[in-house]
């Protein structure tokens, strides 16, 4: 783990602070933010941190309050944005880390290279991706975005940017530990080969969740990609009735002779923005439940082959900026979790308690997990994970997700800290078994705390 001490340049006055909050719109917070441009800049940065620590911050879509620090310092990596070396022969890329998802898309399709691993959006930095350890539709096959992480470059409280590698501590810790061991700068990443920018799609109907349940395990191991969304709001013999949606890049030789001039060409579409100010209960049980109901009836049965383009098979959403404001001014809480396989039942009790609690969720999706990948504090591990969308202002949210985290916890699942702003930190140890080792080797690295952030402090991380 070689280090380096790069000089730092003076260091400039302290910004006034500005609010934050995370994509869901909630614990709001205001913090010194400052956008280094160079790791120079990145060093001579944590001066800002020193009272009140700080935390890096990429563009803002973790959903609850990782990315925020009240009263401190925020680092803005999005100034950080250059490829630097891509190798089209061995299929890899250095890049800095504030480089988003979306920009080496740009940049690597042309060459018919894809990112290993992307999430629902594609805005999200690659530090961010390696700092929440980042899943998607294809972690049953291809596992966690650290995975496929074959270095990165840290600077730690000490000033020192050391070069990590996978199977060290500090790599285990870095991997999904909310960016507390330090800033992620750089990183090299492999990627995958694909010959167009469409996808195939196969599309089912499942009638409730054990037939959704059945239909995943028995065939989900033939497809790269899969997903299905579930209706939470139906009940009795529909409940958890859902539309599975599962593919892979499609081959050149399934195009169109039309398609095959530009099979690379990355043209996501656009669409308006959500209005600034949207009305508290636009998004309730009526208007989510007659949205639910047309989204599955308008799903075919079964359709094979279907080719779409990658922003619409893997990021609907980001075609609509600002999506988040339609839940309006209260925000949203993203839940998600995941239980073990052979935990069924726990899943079915949860599901079934959402259902009843009339939860109008329109954005809720099941998946199923692979192998868990190494961080200590990664989310994810072989089993089933539910992420769903719920209003703030729900009345009667806040103990339902308590009695909801119990149940979780008792089964050995665990909640996604980058979508997470309420859970408790006692619960948070009964999750997280490798919880210790990340906050004795934190001491060790950084013994002041100068990493720090809202949600550390308020699990104690």
């Amino acid at each position: 783990m070689p280090a380096t001490q790069p000089s730092a340049p003076a260091s400039a006055p302290v910004p006034a602070p500005v609010p934050l909050t995370g994509w869901g719109r909630t614990a709001p917070s205001a913090a010194h933010v400052v956008r280094p441009r160079t790791h120079e800049e990145a060093v001579a940065a944590l001066r800002v941190c020193a009272e009140r620590g700080g935390i890096a911050r990429g563009l803002g879509r973790a959903y609850g309050d990782a990315a925020q620090n009240a009263g401190g310092a925020v680092l803005d990596m999005t100034g950080l944005d250059r490829v630097h070396v891509i190798d089209a022969d061995a299929g890899t890329v250095v890049c800095d880390a504030g480089v988003s998802l979306h920009r080496l898309m740009e940049v690597l399709l042309p060459l018919g290279w894809f990112v290993p691993v992307t999430p629902g959006t594609r805005y999200v930095t690659v530090g961010g991706a390696i700092g929440a350890d980042i899943h998607g539709k294809n972690h049953h096959v291809s596992g966690s975005f650290a995975r496929h992480v074959r270095s990165l470059e840290l600077l730690t409280a000490d000033g020192t940017v050391r070069t990590v590698e996978p199977g060290t501590p500090l790599f285990d810790a870095t991997a999904g530990g909310m960016g507390l061991t330090g800033v992620i700068l750089s990183a090299t990443l492999r990627l995958h080969p694909v010959e167009t920018s469409l996808m195939a799609v196969d599309t089912e109907r499942a009638a409730d969740l054990d037939d959704l349940m059945a239909r995943l395990t028995a065939t989900d191991h033939r497809y790269r990609y899969s997903v299905a969304w579930i209706d939470l709001l139906a009940r009795g013999a529909a409940t958890g009735r859902a539309v599975l949606t599962r593919g892979d890049h499609a081959p050149l030789d399934a195009l169109p002779a039309r398609a095959r001039t530009a099979p690379l060409a990355f043209r996501p579409r656009q669409l308006p923005a959500a209005p600034r100010f949207v009305p508290e209960g636009l998004l309730g049980r009526r208007s989510v439940g007659l949205f639910n109901e047309l989204w599955y009836r308008k799903a075919p049965r079964a359709r094979h082959g279907q080719l779409q383009k990658l922003s619409a098979f893997f990021h609907p959403l980001d075609g609509v900026p600002h999506w988040n404001r339609v839940y309006g001014p209260g925000g949203f809480i993203q839940y998600q979790f995941v239980v073990g396989y052979g935990a069924e039942e726990a899943l079915r009790r949860i599901v079934h308690r959402i259902s009843a609690h009339r939860c109008p969720s329109f954005l809720a999706v099941l998946k199923r997990f692979g192998d868990a990948g190494p961080g200590w504090l990664s989310f994810p591990m072989p089993g089933w994970t539910l992420a769903l969308d719920i209003p703030a202002n729900l009345p009667g949210l806040a103990a339902l997700l308590d009695e909801l985290d119990t149940e979780v916890a008792t089964a050995g699942g665990r909640i996604y800290l980058a979508k997470d702003s309420r859970l408790r930190p006692d619960t948070l140890a009964a999750m997280y078994p490798r919880l210790p080792d990340f906050r004795t080797l934190r001491q060790s690295l950084d013994p002041t705390s100068l990493f720090r952030s809202d949600l550390s402090r308020r699990l104690t991380l």
